[in-house]
């Protein structure tokens, strides 16, 4: 059965998540409604990366197989079905044993913070109006690229029983006017990225000392217990072996 790739992007503001949910409105119900909709039969969509309530993706993964015709006009019409918030951005034929989860080798996130009052970054990103120390910042995320061991930022009711990651990138820019702490690594716990951009702007703010801050990547008992809203973060890419993807 010939199986398929869709690249999709969405605001995830008014879902509970990216995984379909019993009694849930989630993109992926929304997408799979969206297909049985336009072909009149249903497909089964596995996801490459779940995303939380309230997180927004710019680019995210499923695979599905489907053994009759795909419209032709398949972007077109997904995307003149589908809400305003989710768009249908690619599809690609792929091999039999592609998968969008196994296959990929890393993702990158984004989390946004603004410090003056714009109705225009409500709902995209976190507003949070206080002074930071830059510098400190930058310290923590350079040493953050420097660990393997994130079991204190990990969600406690995580599955999961491997907190060993590897960050690729690690760092805070700036880009009209808005924050942005940038992060990509071969995995991600469940809470992870919240978790690290909460305790690097309590270094910023000096509630949390750099001692402090590098203690927390020895420990396999204790968890982090501030996190940031799900409103300022992004899933920015999913990526895959070069050439992975036919031409």
């Amino acid at each position: 059965m010939p199986r398929y790739f869709i690249e999709v992007a969405y605001k995830g503001t008014r879902f509970s998540g990216f995984q379909i949910q019993e009694n849930a409105d989630t993109v992926q119900s929304e997408v799979e409604k969206a297909f049985t909709t336009l072909h009149r039969a249903p497909a089964v969509l596995t996801g490459s990366s779940r995303t939380d309530a309230g997180v927004h993706a710019l680019q995210n993964y499923f695979h599905f197989d489907y053994e009759g015709v795909v419209n032709p006009q398949f972007l077109y019409k997904m995307n003149a079905v589908l809400p305003d918030d989710i768009v249908v951005k690619q599809l690609c034929t792929m091999p039999d044993a592609a998968h969008s989860r196994f296959d990929a080798i890393s993702r990158e996130y984004e989390y946004r913070i603004y410090h003056s009052k714009n109705p225009f970054l409500k709902g995209v990103a976190f507003y949070y109006p206080y002074t930071l120390n830059r510098t400190l910042m930058d310290e923590a995320a350079a040493l953050v690229k420097e660990q393997t061991n994130f079991f204190a930022f990990a969600k406690t009711n995580t599955q999961v029983k491997n907190f060993r990651c590897t960050i690729y990138k690690s760092e805070w820019i700036e880009r009209d006017g808005v924050i942005i702490y940038n992060v990509a690594g071969n995995r991600f716990l469940r809470g992870m990225v919240r978790l690290l951009t909460a305790t690097m702007l309590k270094v910023g703010r000096g509630r949390v000392s750099m001692e402090e801050f590098a203690a927390l990547f020895k420990t396999e008992t204790y968890k982090c217990s501030f996190s940031v809203p799900p409103t300022g973060l992004f899933l920015k890419a999913v990526n895959y072996p070069e050439n992975y993807f036919p031409q």
